[in-house]
């Protein structure tokens, strides 16, 4: 029967406490997932580092392939949520997905502390492994707290999202304070010391969601028919044996990895449309609509994502950190909190803007937020344009520290406008029975858009090193990349709206 829509047994959502005007379980979730940001945020601003340090005697030669394995390994963290959310979907249940991915989280930390690069790959393939399991499902969890036309979700997923960056501020200030003011030898940062820190935090967020799940009355646990323990054993089996895969694929390389995700993200697109199909012609365009925006998600997070590679080097090399708030000099890890900064001050600001405008009857559409993220992501790279091209001093080559610091200001508003709703968004287009797998897409396209981050940073420091000339050309083509990605959604904007029916 082609067409015909499939009867769906209606969700029941229990009866819980309210704080602060949303359930009690979303604030369990919400500092699970800021223990979860410690970890990963912890290691974000070292990892780039530590490869040149460690692997390339600290040559600037090494950067490049820094910056490959760096967007790499982040299109694999994402890439695998597609995994882990058809698993929880349809094996063992979201709770039981949370919990084995925190622990090969916090295996594959405590891993890639050892300096072996056969090792430290085998590390990132385990965090890899944890992190599919664990990232799309708890965010699913978020949206199963609220009814489909509870009109605190947005908000809901805001406040989590406000989590996430609480987390990601944090940890690169501690960690950066241990490895180099603390355990530092010699004047080296002391890496092994921020991968373990990121490890402990990750076996905090472990212990809080095993002992809070009680709070969720049920949400997220498996089905009747999926309740047998066996189940876990057969995931946590086939997950080892998914280690040696990812490590191969960290060890294949970027354009090879491309490859592999373009096809995955087919098979994805494949699998969603069909199940669009079988519930109907409605689901079947918010499936549609949902896939088109995951197109300019991809374009979106290839730019953003320079903060952990590309960015790290210009902010290490090419920005002027002398005398800034009174210290000798900033620390490079330190730009990596001033995103969390700026979401955890700007996010209320964005929501109230939203709220306000919606009562006046003139909140943009999801489409047209996704084009202001976009713009805004390009109006970054066209300030260190302008950087570039007129404020290097000449005496020490370098632009002034405000002009990397406001970029990350600039990308954070526009990261408002993108990722929270984006979340939210894809559990209200995705096809009812594969949520999980829609969420998995969501995050499996941030990472394709990660694995061409790293693709591009590479051309941004060449095969000598960041140059100012590199620089001024590589994030040159990224804002006039952005700022036609930005104008061309602006410009589908009504037709994706209408394929949405309604979702808003």
């Amino acid at each position: 029967m082609s067409g015909a829509a499939t009867p769906t047994k209606p969700v029941v959502i229990p009866e819980f406490k309210q704080i602060m005007g949303h359930p009690s379980p979303l604030w369990m979730l919400f500092m699970t997932e800021f223990w979860e940001r410690f970890a990963f945020y912890g290691i974000r601003w070292a990892l780039v580092l530590y490869i040149v340090t460690q692997f390339h005697g600290g040559a600037a030669a090494g950067q490049a392939d820094a910056n490959l394995t760096y967007g790499s390994y982040l299109a694999l963290v994402y890439a695998g949520a597609v995994f882990g959310g058809y698993v929880a979907d349809k094996v063992i249940g979201y709770q039981r997905s949370i919990l084995i991915g925190a622990a090969f989280m916090a295996i594959g930390l405590f891993a890639i502390a050892i300096p072996d690069p056969d090792i430290f790959k085998i590390g990132l393939a385990t965090i890899i492994v944890g992190n599919g399991m664990f990232k799309p499902n708890i965010s699913t969890m978020v949206g199963k707290l609220y009814s489909l036309d509870d009109t605190r979700r947005d908000s809901g997923f805001t406040i989590f999202y406000m989590g996430i960056n609480a987390g990601a501020f944090v940890a690169p200030i501690l960690t950066q304070q241990l490895a180099q003011k603390v355990f530092s030898i010699d004047d080296i940062p002391a890496y092994k010391v921020v991968f373990i820190a990121s490890g402990i935090g990750m076996l905090i967020s472990l212990f809080w969601f095993a002992v809070g799940r009680k709070a969720l009355k049920g949400i997220g646990a498996p089905e009747a028919d999926a309740q047998n323990p066996m189940r876990m054993v057969y995931v946590v089996l086939g997950s080892i044996a998914v280690i040696p895969l990812m490590y191969f694929l960290l060890k294949a390389g970027a354009a090879n990895l491309q490859v592999v995700l373009t096809i995955l993200f087919l098979g994805l697109v494949i699998m969603l449309i069909r199940e669009g199909i079988r519930d109907g012609a409605v689901a079947r365009d918010k499936t549609i609509a949902l896939l088109i925006i995951f197109a300019f998600n991809i374009l979106f997070w290839m730019f953003f994502e320079q903060a952990g590679s590309s960015f790290t080097f210009l902010a290490e090399n090419i920005v002027n950190r002398a005398g800034v708030f009174g210290m000798a000099e900033f620390p490079t890890a330190w730009f990596q909190s001033v995103n969390s900064v700026a979401i955890i001050a700007c996010a209320p600001i964005i929501a109230w803007i939203w709220v306000a405008m919606g009562r006046k009857n003139v909140n943009p559409s999801i489409p047209r937020k996704f084009g202001l993220g976009i713009l805004f992501n390009g109006l970054a790279f066209g300030l260190l344009m302008y950087a570039l091209s007129f404020l290097v001093d000449p005496t020490i080559n370098k632009i002034p520290f405000w002009t990397l610091f406001a970029v990350y200001w600039i990308q954070s508003i526009g990261e408002l406008c993108l990722s929270p709703i984006g979340l939210s968004m894809t559990t209200k287009l995705a096809p009812v029975r594969l949520v999980g797998l829609g969420m998995g897409g969501w995050f499996l396209s941030t990472g394709i858009g990660n694995n061409l981050s790293g693709i591009f940073a590479s051309h941004v420091s060449g095969e000598a090193g960041m140059s100012v000339a590199s620089a001024l050309s590589g994030y040159t083509f990224g804002f006039w990349s952005l700022m036609a990605g930005g104008v061309l959604l602006f410009l589908l904007a009504p037709m994706i709206q209408k394929l949405m029916h309604g979702v808003k």
